[in-house]
């Protein structure tokens, strides 16, 4: 019979090498469904959002350096003023 994970007052306790040996893995023990929505680490998941289009594009360095200046998210912020710059001077 396996000890208790927890003390007596409720404190998880150190895992031994046996608690370690009678670990399951987890396609033993989630249901198939679930299993099929766990994503590998870096793998995208559904996109609840319409997709954005990959392209190449050519910037100068200066407005990739202004941009990546002010941190993570530099394309989404190109992407913000471009549509900025649509609604200002409509579109084509």
């Amino acid at each position: 019979m396996s000890k208790r994970l927890t003390d007596k007052d409720g404190e998880v306790r150190e895992l031994t090498d046996e608690d370690v040996k009678q670990m399951r893995s987890m396609s033993d023990v989630l249901p198939v469904d679930l299993q099929r929505t766990i994503r590998q680490r870096g793998q995208r998941g559904l996109q609840h959002a319409p997709t954005k289009v990959k392209i190449t594009l050519r910037l100068s360095p200066d407005v990739v350096e202004h941009f990546k200046a002010q941190g993570p998210g530099w394309q989404r912020r190109i992407d913000q003023a471009l549509r900025e710059y649509i609604r200002e001077h409509g579109q084509a």
